[in-house]
């Protein structure tokens, strides 16, 4: 037998296996993404089985089209403004210095990010409403809550994905400048704002991009009176059953969402080769609280403390307060099923619903989007390939951008009998998991991909060389320095599944509700008792998310790209 003949053999299995690894994630994005939201879309724009496109001449002659876009872009661009200028103080504090608690600080400051956004709207309406803390600030239902909400919301990004790169830059390019008698201001304006650039440009594309598809936040605090293009979405097909405006709609949130992703792609292939250059020794030193390192840590604790840690505590506050004066009934009463039987379920039926829920969804989103990080982390030689690769991690963030509230929809309309197989997935216990998991999937990808593409393709090589077959390789050189960040993958999917609201307010029947959605009934509901167990339904919700970030948080890598991108 030839020598060869074992290396021919080896070839076919090997492309086989990198064509199912695309496969998998492409076939369940096909299914279960891209084409129930095509079907909705479509279904906008066909009238009497043939193209009708004057819904998008009709939908643009109103001024309510024109306010709600104008808003939503208005509250995007002033939510990202504030979390890029809050956000880089932070991320000079938690990631450049070094102090006792460390961790622990980065691990808080990331829980407001994988909150569940009807915990955010309900912690800012207490503390706003009349009779809470800053009542007398009049800023109930008010846009500059909203504004405010998305800031507390996204300032995570701005911290771990500008900080991740500071922690790694060569401290000496500064200290340079500053022996040639630069101040500190101007060091860093010269020398160190340059150098974090693309870090900056990719957290505020992504923020810009959450704070323009934001739902429950917008839907808790703002209601009708300041709508965007999400809240719109919703509002037309749950309570007009206006598929074409519903469908133009979508059309204009796809443009603005594939604006934003372009531009974070760029910044982020910047921000990789920032990293590849970067030193990877940590180069944090002692923080300096009294002198130049004063302004910094003066805004990251005004903002930790004020815009972070106030609204959830006093969300804790307010659910322990009662008619009767404080006790644990709001609590107690969890275990009902609210004044006037308000819900179909108690709300720890609920939390339980929502934590087999989340566990299926994190087991799809896990497998789909390490199979898409897997596959994109490569480098091919080929220019077509590495077009094909940004191609394939482009479309596989579209999810982040595009209406959950269109996705739940489109499942109602298409999954009766997907690709022809007599199974109504509709009445599935799958269904809801299937939802979040598509949410949860680009997280993943963000999370574990700059990991695999920190791995030197030389161990890759030199593996290989010594008879490793691919998946040997896989299992010896970029497991292990992947299962890191695959923990932290695992606690964003969880916590992200437990969270959401827009598709599983559709999808989740009455018996099956997940703890968000009873939380926004609730919230619906008249009486003192509902609005108590909203109350301390939000602070359940809100502990278990934390609690699974800061376990995932102490499974996060320390190495060059260990934190994820978010």
């Amino acid at each position: 037998m030839s020598p060869t003949a074992p290396r021919r053999r080896r070839v076919p299995v090997r492309a086989l296996a990198w064509a199912g690894a695309v496969a998998v994630p492409l076939a369940f994005l096909g299914l279960f993404f891209a084409w129930p939201v095509a079907t909705l879309v479509a279904r906008g724009f066909v009238a009497d089985g043939a193209l009708d496109l004057s819904g998008f001449a009709e939908v643009f002659s109103t001024p309510r089209t024109w306010r709600i876009i104008g808003l939503t872009l208005w509250q995007a661009t002033l939510g990202t403004a504030l979390s890029v200028l809050l956000g880089i103080p932070g991320a000079y504090v938690l990631y450049r210095c070094r102090f006792p608690g460390q961790r622990f600080w980065r691990a808080f400051v990331t829980v407001p990010f994988v909150l569940p956004t009807v915990v955010v709207g309900v912690a800012f309406r207490s503390l706003l409403v009349e009779g809470g803390p800053l009542g007398f600030l009049g800023l109930d239902e008010s846009f500059a809550a909203i504004v405010l909400a998305l800031v507390f919301f996204n300032y995570s990004v701005v911290v771990r994905t500008v900080g991740g790169l500071w922690e790694r830059l060569d401290p000496r390019a500064e200290e340079a400048a500053r022996a040639l008698g630069a101040t500190p201001w101007r060091a860093f304006r010269t020398v160190t704002l340059p150098a974090l650039g693309p870090a900056v440009a990719s957290a505020a594309s992504l923020v810009f991009l959450f704070c323009a598809t934001a739902f429950g936040v917008v839907l808790v605090l703002g209601g009708i009176r300041y709508g965007t293009i999400e809240t719109e979405i919703w509002i037309q097909t749950t309570q007009f059953l206006d598929l074409r405006t519903a469908a133009v709609l979508s059309v204009v949130q796809l443009v603005v969402v594939a604006g934003a992703l372009t531009v974070a792609n760029r910044a982020r292939t910047r921000r990789e080769r920032a990293l590849n250059l970067s030193s990877a020794e940590r180069s944090a030193r002692p923080l300096r609280p009294f002198g130049a390192d004063a302004l910094p840590l003066a805004v990251t604790v005004v903002v930790v403390g004020g815009l972070i840690a106030l609204p959830i505590g006093n969300l804790l506050v307010r659910s322990l307060r009662t008619p009767a004066g404080w006790s644990l009934d709001n609590y107690r009463n969890l275990g009902t099923t609210g004044g006037r039987n308000a819900l179909s379920v108690t709300v720890w039926e609920a939390a339980g619903n929502s934590l087999r829920t989340a566990a299926v969804a994190t087991v799809l989103a896990i497998v789909v989007g390490g199979l898409v990080a897997l596959v994109v982390s490569r480098r091919p030689r080929a220019r077509a390939g590495r077009r094909a690769i940004t191609l394939l991690d482009s479309v596989f963030m579209l999810p982040l951008g595009v209406s959950a509230v269109t996705v739940g929809f489109g499942f109602l309309i298409t999954l009766d009998r997907p690709l022809g197989i007599d199974w109504d997935l509709r009445t599935s216990g799958l269904l809801v998991p299937i939802a979040q998991a598509v949410v949860a999937v680009p997280l993943v990808v963000r999370t574990v991909l700059p990991v695999l593409r920190a791995i030197d393709p030389r161990l890759r090589e030199a593996a290989a060389t010594l008879g490793a077959s691919p998946g040997r390789v896989l299992a010896t050189v970029d497991g292990p320095l992947a299962v890191r960040s695959l923990g932290l993958a695992v606690g964003f999917a969880f916590a992200v599944s437990l969270g959401e609201f827009g598709a599983t307010s559709f999808l989740a029947r009455p018996d099956t509700a997940t703890l968000p959605v009873v939380i926004f009934r609730l919230i619906g509901r008249p009486g003192v008792e509902n609005y108590g167990m909203a109350l301390a339904a939000s602070v359940v919700l809100a502990a278990l998310t934390a609690t699974v970030m800061l376990l995932a948080e102490r499974l996060r890598g320390d190495r060059p790209g260990g934190a994820g991108e978010f």
